[in-house]
């Protein structure tokens, strides 16, 4: 509980650069459970540099576009009833998703070699469900780290199926 008081604080008084190392962060523990309990590499084989390229997507560029997206979403659709965060699901899958993924699985793929094709048909089952839950039970300044959390998963996924010989 001392961690999440301390995480709380943090987030208080420095929201934007909490949001986007917590994306960082979390996108390298997405990478670690890959290498360690998908692909069992063990830690002599972990691959540092694959982890840092996560955190640096994470941190460069997942946590800012996301972030300032739910900012900008909150401003456009302002409330929590189950209306509004419908409102923000369907305004999220249908105008931003598709750009966000649009950049993010080039990226991703010029990083590491992953096949968009395999990565956007996942992509559309999941996510849906996820951000209307978001934007119905989660306050603006956690949304970026639930997410992370349910993403830590998928770029455990991506990091394998990335690196995948």
């Amino acid at each position: 509980m001392a961690l999440w008081r301390a995480y709380q604080r943090a987030l208080a008084a420095h929201p934007w650069k909490v949001q986007i190392l917590t994306a960082g962060s979390l996108m390298g523990v997405g990478d670690i459970i890959s290498q360690q309990l998908v692909e069992r590499r063990g830690l002599q084989q972990h691959q540092t540099g694959r982890t840092l390229t996560m955190v640096s997507l994470g941190c460069g560029f997942v946590g800012p576009v996301v972030g300032g997206w739910y900012k900008v979403l909150d401003h456009l659709i302002p409330g929590t009833t189950k209306v509004h965060a419908l409102k923000k699901m369907l305004l999220d899958q249908g105008g931003f998703a598709p750009c966000f993924l649009g950049c993010f699985l080039p990226l991703v793929g010029i990083l590491n070699g992953l096949s968009a094709q395999d990565n956007w048909a996942k992509l559309k089952r999941l996510w849906p469900a996820v951000q209307l839950a978001n934007f119905y039970l989660v306050p603006l300044h956690y949304r970026l780290a639930v997410v992370q959390c349910v993403a830590i998963v998928w770029n455990s996924y991506l990091s394998w199926k990335a690196h995948q010989l």
